[in-house]
């Protein structure tokens, strides 16, 4: 595609923007905002959210939704989440872009890995220069940039920075689908694969707790009138391992076990925690199904255990993500943008999960990994490349002119073509 020499000008004009992007990404990722740490996702927000007022865009904080788990004593709590930012530039426009980016990591006040540096090869190291605090910067860059060109009259902007992504968007899951349902397309700012390449379609997933209640009594006094809840839980994993295996892409993953208080005591109590992924919506259909049926006639037949019980919380919280209509044309939107700048555009299905998720299940087709370049997430060893935070940003920008300008056309929402 050759480009409108217009097109040129305004990309040129983010040439040498890469230094004071990196700066920016630096100096937010030296905050640590994981996603317990409500102060340190407020610090955040306020050095972030003053950037997009500043390119014109209304800021709005909601507090989030009410999420429970179950604690460690086997009761449904409350968690504490941080809110949720809406920004919005020109409200009155025809057309909606919906960008979505999450201000926390998944490292702890707690955590040893807090320094944000330049390492001086080209890279940035730190906490969330990748993930994502890379990526809400390069999609800073592109919106400012578009607000100011004739190509945007007719296109507005929503931009959601949730609190809680790296543990599902639980608390802002509502506030994800109301924007969805009212945008266009979507473009959501996780960091590409370390070789450039974006992720595609997403399995969905799921969390569920296990909590499993026996009889508790003294082990050396009354061995016998005691109910042994974690014998109770091995049966239980028993059980639902089983299900590994029975359905081609969905996964079963035992992951978190407590239980039990002192080595003389038939414990009363333990919990199981587990997460499930599945390709398609058939798959998390059936996988959930059978997990219910499976504690439903454990617990009936006394399967795990005489006066064993177990009780379930949880269920599948990603939708699938489909690379299919709108969403396939919108990829292919970028692969043109990416071809016209030099950028080879890929693709490739992943077990991973982000927002991109949600905003399909609302209908919205989208791209979700249009952040940096960079790798080794959610390890001590993240990094981002600096030398792509220019070339991603020019890539959205370059992007949101095709559509704004008809140059590419705009792809059907995903709800419009089931109907």
């Amino acid at each position: 595609m050759s480009l409108d020499p217009s097109f040129k000008d305004i990309l040129a004009s983010l040439d040498g923007r890469g230094d004071a992007m990196a700066r920016d990404v630096l100096a937010w990722s030296a905050i640590n905002s994981g996603t317990q740490n409500l102060p340190g996702l407020e610090r955040v927000a306020g050095e972030v959210l003053p950037q997009f007022e500043a390119a014109g865009f209304e800021a709005r904080t909601l507090p989030p939704s009410e999420v429970t788990e179950i604690d460690a004593d086997g009761r449904e709590a409350e968690i504490e989440r941080g809110p949720v930012h809406v920004l919005t530039a020109r409200p009155e426009a025809k057309r909606r872009v919906l960008m979505t980016g999450h201000l926390d990591t998944v490292f702890p006040k707690t955590a040893d890995f807090q320094r944000a540096e330049d390492r001086g090869d080209g890279t940035l190291h730190g906490p969330g220069v990748a993930d994502m605090k890379g990526g809400i910067r390069v999609m800073l860059e592109a919106a400012s940039t578009f607000l100011k060109t004739p190509y945007a009259d007719e296109v507005g902007i929503d931009v959601v920075l949730n609190s809680d992504e790296e543990t599902g968007s639980h608390a802002s899951a509502s506030v994800l689908h109301e924007r969805a349902l009212a945008a266009d397309i979507g473009l959501v700012y996780e960091p590409a694969l370390p070789d450039g390449t974006l992720a595609g379609a997403r399995a969905g997933s799921g969390h569920y707790t296990f909590t499993v209640r026996g009889l508790a009594a003294h082990a050396g006094r009354e061995f016998e009138k005691g109910r042994n809840a974690i014998l109770g839980a091995a049966r239980l994993m028993g059980a639902i391992d089983r299900l590994n295996g029975q359905r081609d892409g969905v996964t079963l993953n035992l992951g978190v076990i407590g239980g039990g208080q002192a080595t003389n005591v038939v414990p009363d109590l333990c919990l199981v925690r587990m997460n499930v992924r599945g390709r398609r919506t058939e798959d998390l259909t059936w996988v959930d199904a059978q997990i219910r049926r499976t504690v439903d006639e454990g617990n009936a037949a006394e399967g795990f255990g005489a006066g064993i019980r177990v009780e379930l919380h949880g269920g599948v919280h990603r939708p699938v993500k489909e690379m299919r209509g709108g969403t396939a044309m919108l990829f292919d939107a970028v692969r043109q943008a990416g071809s016209s700048l030099g950028i080879g555009i890929d693709w490739a299905p992943t077990g991973g999960c982000c927002d991109g998720n949600n905003l399909a299940a609302a209908g919205l087709p989208n791209v979700d990994t249009l952040g940096v370049v960079g790798g080794k997430i959610h390890s001590d060893q993240e990094y981002t490349v600096k030398d792509s935070f220019v070339p991603r940003a020019k890539l959205s920008l370059l992007l949101l002119m095709l559509l704004g300008s008809g140059q590419v056309p705009w792809p059907a929402r995903l709800d419009a073509e089931a109907a």
